[in-house]
């Protein structure tokens, strides 16, 4: 070995020596609790990681050798439950919520959830019990009476519907304009159903000056126009509801529609046309098929009016 490199070696190697310190710090080794893993699963869940907050969630639940510790932590099935209804699994979040209740009865989170699963599944009697059960361990909780109101509207029973949506509005102490403006919608809808028309436009005025940016209100809005034989309105807000929501193939029929009336053939044409390139995108069969027809039905009426005009 050369002089030089055995010169290069000492000085690189040497100092590398000193660099290691005298006694190493030790390595500490932290154990994840299960209630660590129920706080990530909440922190995902708030950033919208539905998927890894149950898989937080499962690794928070004890095994079957700590059986007995389950109750302790009947919370997370709660909260999983909620996961999986934004996942749109409903039948797993049933699941889960009746899991909760079974080891802790007084949970009114776990009735609220289970009972908006119901609700989506279309089973608005077993929601509306377990939304009464939510209320009588908590009566402050205006979602219970929201979501009541909403499996009563579903139910048919749109009078004590609106008596539901009038109590969440009562009980809501801090909220947000764009709550306010979902059950102000959702109340007029219920208002709207009894042919409560005043009452209903009201809601809706409401519901779009909390939220601008609301499409279903503005749709709603046209929907009463329309009944009430204002089409100028009716097209008003179709436009905005098209604005905000542009693939909304119905608002363009219904658009479409309402031109028709003013007058403006050309204009429902093109909507009616619009709107099936939209059903068909979104495999929407029958409603293609109705638009298609609705289509040539209007294009026949438009020939047969110029036909007799030209005579």
């Amino acid at each position: 070995m050369s002089y030089l490199w055995r010169l290069f070696l000492s000085v690189v190697i040497v100092p590398l020596i000193f660099l290691i310190p005298a006694h190493s710090a030790p390595i500490l080794i932290t154990q994840i609790t299960a209630s660590d893993f129920l706080q990530l699963g909440v922190d995902k869940m708030g950033r919208g990681n539905y998927q890894e907050a149950i898989e937080n969630f499962n690794q928070a639940m004890p095994t079957a050798v700590n059986y007995a510790l389950e109750k302790d932590f009947a919370v997370a099935y709660s909260d999983r439950c909620l996961a999986y209804l934004q996942l749109q699994d409903y039948h797993q979040a049933v699941t889960d919520c009746t899991q909760a209740i079974n080891f802790a009865p007084d949970n009114s989170e776990a009735y609220l959830n289970r009972g908006v699963a119901h609700y989506r599944q279309g089973d608005y009697s077993a929601a509306i019990v377990d939304l009464n059960r939510a209320i009588a361990l908590k009566p402050s909780d205006f979602r219970a009476y929201y979501n009541r109101g909403l499996a009563r509207a579903g139910d048919g029973k749109d009078s004590e519907a609106i008596l539901d949506f009038n109590l969440a509005l009562t009980q809501i102490k801090r909220i947000s304009s764009l709550m306010l403006a979902d059950i102000y919608n959702d109340r007029g809808l219920a208002h709207f159903a009894l042919q409560n028309i005043q009452a209903a436009m009201l809601d809706f005025n409401l519901a779009i000056r909390l939220n601008a940016n609301d499409y279903r209100a503005y749709f709603n809005r046209a929907c009463v126009c329309g009944r009430n034989g204002d089409n100028f309105g009716a097209v008003r807000d179709f436009s905005q509801v098209i604005r905000l929501n542009p693939s909304n193939a119905q608002a363009y029929v219904n658009r479409g529609v309402a031109q028709y009336r003013l007058g403006y053939h050309l204009g429902a044409m093109s909507d009616l046309q619009k709107a099936s390139e939209y059903y068909e995108q979104q495999g929407k069969k029958v409603a293609y098929e109705k638009t298609l027809d609705l289509l040539k039905s209007l294009r026949q009426q438009i020939s047969s009016v110029t036909e007799i005009a030209l005579f």
